[in-house]
């Protein structure tokens, strides 16, 4: 049997800014038994529109089937399945370490070379914000485990493709369909 690699594809959807949106993209999620990964949502430049950045896990064809669902929704008005090689992506983290049995200096060391800002300190813990990529992000927590994380928050991927054009404008994934 042939072993199916999950891999993780980010989508971008341009949305009317209205109560009731966001639950409806998300019901078509749970309606049909996706995983959201990651999910990120804000206002953008143009009034009246916002954007959702939803990471997914699955093969090419579940994601296709995924974006013909959302592009169905009568409040989005765009779906692109970005390229993350034509891509920026970007999360907040910020996490609570421990600082005990003398580790605090390894510790920083660690928050230093991931360029982690220290945004809180205290006798047992040292608390940073790091902004990254996903495999950023994840190296630096599997690097922190041992030292114990007491808490951590993550905003969600949010992510803009690269060069001039917005998403409203951006041809690259039109002629896929």
């Amino acid at each position: 049997m042939e072993d199916k690699k999950e891999l993780r594809y980010t989508l971008a959807l341009l949305v009317k800014d209205h109560a009731g949106v966001l639950q409806r993209v998300v019901g078509l999620f749970s309606r049909r038994c996706y995983n959201i990964v990651s999910l990120s949502v804000g206002p953008t430049s143009t009034e009246g529109i916002s954007r959702i950045t939803i990471v997914v896990g699955g093969n090419e064809s579940i994601v296709r089937q995924i974006k013909n669902q959302l592009e169905k929704l009568i409040d989005v008005h765009r779906v692109v399945i970005l390229d993350s090689e034509r891509s920026v992506q970007s999360e907040l983290l910020l996490v609570k370490l421990q600082t005990k049995d003398g580790n605090r200096s390894q510790v920083l060391e660690l928050g230093e070379v991931f360029k982690a800002k220290i945004v809180d300190v205290t006798l047992e813990t040292i608390t940073f914000q790091m902004i990254g990529g996903l495999n950023k992000v994840h190296s630096f927590l599997d690097l922190a485990k041992p030292f114990g994380i007491v808490e951590m928050a993550r905003t969600g991927m949010t992510a803009l493709e690269r060069g001039p054009l917005p998403l409203s404008l951006h041809p690259y994934d039109e002629d896929d369909d």
